[in-house]
């Protein structure tokens, strides 16, 4: 997201009193000088990580839409993301892949990595937001088809549970020429060195 959150004071302090809340159940003295002012900073870190609720995506991407009479693939690649699992609130990251075929317009290219923030920043799981991005482009945008591919780490799998430190989750949605053209997507895929 990039820079501060301006946060509703009121909801930073009802939040952080659950906060305060919790670190009591778990055992802990939420008085003790290391952990005084941490109800309030885990209020401010949720509301950072949980931005994408308070955006629309679909204004985003129409911010920047501008004509364009090429026809070829445009890829960007490697967009880092953050995330935060909905199954046990904890972090998962990874970097996105979006392609597409314009249709007589093109998206500024630092959209993309806006939309995939939009829905990163909310309690996710890695299929729904790779899905959520492809269909947001296709909204915002005439294409003849939209890609995306999706690669993440999930702590949920890395530090608790099975604990497989070398795992990684990888996610595709497609539609449009993508969908009918096995070509195509080999195309994109050669885009990313895969």
């Amino acid at each position: 997201m990039g820079g501060k959150e301006n946060h509703d004071e009121n909801l930073v302090k009802e939040i952080a009193s659950h906060y305060e809340a919790i670190l009591r159940l778990i055992g802990e003295d939420p008085e003790r000088e290391g952990l005084k002012k941490t109800p309030v900073r885990a209020a401010k870190a949720i509301l950072d990580v949980t931005a994408g609720y308070r955006q629309d995506p679909l204004t985003v991407a129409k911010q920047a839409v501008f004509e364009h009479e090429g026809s070829q693939m445009v890829v960007v690649k490697d967009i880092e993301f953050y995330s935060t699992c909905e199954h046990h609130i904890l972090p998962f990251f990874g970097k996105m892949a979006v392609g597409y075929i314009p249709d007589g317009k093109i998206i500024g290219l630092s959209k993309l990595a806006r939309i995939v923030n939009s829905f990163a920043r909310r309690l996710q799981v890695q299929e729904r937001l790779t899905r959520q991005v492809c269909e947001l482009l296709t909204q915002a945008l005439p294409t003849k088809g939209v890609i995306v591919a999706c690669e993440g780490e999930h702590l949920c799998m890395k530090m608790r549970g099975v604990e497989k430190q070398e795992s990684a989750t990888v996610t595709f949605d497609y539609n449009g020429v993508f969908a009918s053209d096995p070509a195509l997507r080999m195309e994109f895929m050669h885009h990313l060195g895969k």
